[in-house]
């Protein structure tokens, strides 16, 4: 009886996915776009049919969840939403096999840059639309929404944030954690709708720059141009984009300490002081490494900056071809592959608070060296970390290059060569999209077996999550009661 009413809440948000393909079918009718009227209409309906009943019988008979349920209902979700996400891309008439439509639909939801198309120009506009915005709804988490607009349901949404936030430690801004996710989704809108104005006035028409604020802020990276917005050969669009993918890239609890003034809880954020020294590096460097290219110091900083924004944030996108630059220029955006952004933001990857712990931890010992009986701790915002944080960081960043080793071996050993492999699996665990080689900024994930592009997928998943949320699955412990 108890895993039928758990069952019900990944069908109830599954629900929401009515309401978020409204605006496509919309667009599909003005457009007089037939096939997406039908890919939009036919989910929808199932969906609602499915959920209505769910929603009611929820509001009859809550209920509450504990840690160890939300971290199997988050990953049924995110499975469902992407399965269910991939019906417009298969139905919309483009002759599209149903593995490339779920690996569509998972790089949306997941934040991932990667994609099967060649040309994106020839798409329907309403499915570029939904391809945008379901990258949009990935970003801030689905399951963060749904604890926004559903608090009467009964159900315990701190376990579920748990589950689906990216980052070691999880807090709540407000004592209530309806308030705090609500808090949170005010401020993703805020930035989505000044980098909508900002695209407006570089030139963008108002479809393009929704679609390209939608995946910018959600640091995910797609685009209505085949080109990215290197299609408007616009350094003000450049700039604006750069700045803000910057801005996803942090820790969103500090926008609300921000709001509240308290300035000095963000001048001692440790990761937010890493986050942004490691992007100012990574641009000075690049951009040394471009001015004989450019042959101006704007132009190697504007293109320095952007790639090193976008992929120290894994938005993924690109305004050149990186892979003609010098060495040096390669190898800072390579490493910035293992970086990520802040904990608590919409970026994927390690996350650059690890990387601080690692950093921190690695000083410690080189001490413990010299004095034996010393006594050293990690200390995080001018305080004292705990003890078990370096120890979950360890574990966490062994769980992810082991990923990634493991994926490397079974990429490859579909033919495609090794650079490449280990390339497409940092990319895609890190839901960064683009890389190098075989997945290029000139090149995209079509090639791949469609095996490999299943793994990719429940990756993408993984590491949207957090890697845990997924793995602890997989453990005999997990099913025991």
């Amino acid at each position: 009886m108890k895993q039928l009413k758990f069952l019900r809440m990944p069908v109830l948000v599954l629900g929401f996915m009515a309401p978020m393909m409204l605006p496509g079918l919309i667009m599909a009718l003005i457009w007089e776009e037939r096939a997406m009227i039908r890919g939009f209409a036919v989910p929808m309906g199932v969906t609602l049919a499915v959920s209505l009943p769910v929603i009611v019988s929820l509001r009859k008979d809550p209920f509450r969840i504990t840690s160890k349920d939300g971290l199997l209902l988050v990953f049924l979700t995110w499975s469902f939403m992407s399965l269910f996400g991939a019906a417009p891309y298969y139905l919309a008439g483009i002759g599209i096999t149903f593995t490339d439509a779920v690996f569509e639909s998972a790089c949306g939801f997941a934040t991932t840059g990667a994609t099967t198309f060649s040309d994106v120009e020839i798409l329907p506009r309403s499915l570029l639309f939904w391809r945008s915005m379901t990258h949009w709804f990935g970003g801030m988490g689905i399951i963060l929404l749904t604890v926004a607009l559903m608090p009467l349901l009964g159900v315990g949404g701190f376990q579920l944030i748990k589950a689906e936030t990216p980052g070691p430690e999880k807090e709540k801004i407000t004592p209530k954690i309806t308030a705090t996710a609500k808090i949170l989704w005010l401020v993703y809108c805020g930035l989505t709708a000044a980098l909508f104005l900002l695209f407006l006035l570089g030139g963008m028409n108002w479809f393009d720059a929704l679609c390209h604020a939608f995946a910018t802020v959600a640091t995910g990276g797609v685009s209505t141009k085949n080109a990215g917005i290197a299609y408007y050969d616009s350094g003000f669009i450049d700039g604006a984009g750069t700045v803000f993918m910057l801005l996803s890239g942090f820790n969103f609890s500090l926008y609300y300490r921000l709001f509240q003034g308290k300035f000095a809880d963000i001048l001692n954020n440790t990761e937010g002081r890493a986050y942004t020294f490691l992007f100012l590096a990574a641009s000075a460097l690049i951009a040394g490494s471009l001015l004989p290219v450019y042959g101006s110091l704007p132009s190697a900083i504007r293109y320095a900056a952007y790639h090193a924004a976008s992929i120290l944030t894994t938005t993924g996108a690109a305004i050149a071809d990186y892979e003609v630059w010098p060495p040096l220029a390669q190898a800072v955006l390579f490493l910035l592959m293992f970086a990520g952004g802040c904990s608590g933001s919409t970026s994927g990857g390690i996350k650059v608070i690890r990387h601080v712990v690692l950093f921190k931890q690695m000083g410690n010992e080189l001490r413990r060296l010299i004095h034996p009986q010393g006594v050293f701790s990690v200390r995080l915002n001018r305080k004292v970390g705990r003890k078990d944080v370096v120890y979950g960081v360890a574990g966490f960043t062994f769980l992810y290059l082991m990923v990634v080793a493991l994926m490397t071996l079974m990429v490859a050993a579909s033919g495609t060569d090794l650079f490449s492999a280990f390339s497409a699996s940092l990319s895609v665990i890190g839901n960064l999209g683009s890389g190098f080689g075989a997945v290029g900024p000139t090149h995209n994930y079509g090639a791949f077996p469609d095996h490999i592009k299943w793994l990719f997928s429940f990756v993408m998943i993984a590491g949207r999550l957090e890697l845990w949320t997924v793995f602890i699955l997989f453990t005999p412990n997990y099913w025991q009661e």
